[in-house]
């Protein structure tokens, strides 16, 4: 009966097997950083703690969303960089290349606000082990939200959308990567699976309105909808700050299980992924094969134009 229900059919084009990462099992790092309005302090900070979990065995480090800047509309053109123009005119991304390269590890960099010819995005670049740039994210989704007498922020201000969804393969699998925001967009995550990613990395700052409610929520339904892992990695919290961050940077395994968390004080997440707890997970609950495509598709509209 469930092959009448078309299940090849619930993605268009067809989902991608799921790659065959190089490793199966290795450490992750989630280096949630207090951020101060100091660039170049920022910048050092962000180096000894990636070197730190390093130390403790990662292989793939994740740094915070906006790392090097206060997260607001008037630090972002102060702050921002011109990734492409060069290391001397991004001395953030200059200092992820070169770490990356010394410790041969790959590195999400987090992310941090971009100048691209008259505008500005949230941006996400992936170091590998050969200090090369892989991937570079722009935020796609911007955070414009207004909760009356709670929080309103409206990224679009200053900040330009992103236009293309990110996955990129590295030595330590295929890995989607998402800003923030784009968390809430359950396609986004979709599309990721559906082109076999193993791994999707959100650098996130939830706010102390959102975070207590839905951070954790949205991670482990990312993560349990498609059977994959789902990291995050937040800024830690300043009381200070014009705007709080929640922190609570996370680790979520493809049954929706918390594997690693801590709260939101400065800290270094350490843990582990193994891959093959994918396969056993999709083994147990075949959600692929029981789709519904004669009812509903997800299209993934680059890969169905290219």
């Amino acid at each position: 009966m469930a092959s009448t229900f078309s299940p090849e059919k619930a993605r268009a084009p067809p989902a991608l097997p799921s790659s065959a990462p190089p490793i199966t099992k290795f450490k992750i790092g989630l280096c949630q950083l207090k951020v101060t309005d100091d660039k170049q302090k920022n910048i050092l900070h962000a180096r000894t703690a990636i070197e730190e979990a390093a130390e403790k065995g990662a292989k793939l480090v994740v740094l915070p969303e906006i790392w090097n800047s206060p997260y607001s509309n008037d630090s972002f053109p102060v702050y921002a960089e011109d990734i492409d123009a060069g290391f001397d005119a991004s001395p953030s991304t200059a200092m992820l290349s070169d770490v990356s390269r010394l410790l041969n590890i790959t590195i999400v960099g987090g992310s941090i606000p971009e100048r691209c010819g008259d505008k500005l995005y949230n941006t996400c670049c992936v170091f590998g082990p050969d200090g090369k740039l892989k991937a570079k994210h722009h935020k796609i989704h911007l955070f414009d939200i207004d909760i009356p007498g709670k929080i309103t922020f409206k990224e679009s201000k200053t900040l330009t959308a992103g236009e293309t969804p990110t996955v990129v393969d590295t030595d330590v699998g295929r890995i989607g990567i998402g800003i923030c925001y784009d968390i809430r967009f359950q396609e986004l995550a979709m599309l990721y699976a559906a082109r076999g990613a193993n791994l999707i990395c959100y650098p996130g700052a939830f706010n102390m309105t959102t975070g207590p409610l839905h951070w954790e929520l949205l991670q482990r339904a990312r993560a349990v909808d498609n059977q994959i892992y789902v990291a995050t990695c937040s800024p830690a919290r300043d009381s200070g700050a014009g705007y709080v961050a929640w922190g609570h940077s996370t680790l979520i395994g493809p049954f929706g299980e918390v594997l690693a968390t801590t709260e939101h004080e400065e800290a270094t997440i350490i843990a582990e992924i193994d891959y093959s707890q994918i396969e056993l997970r999709r083994t147990n609950l075949p959600l692929e094969k029981q789709r519904r495509g004669d009812l509903y598709q997800l299209v993934d509209v680059q890969r169905l134009n290219s």
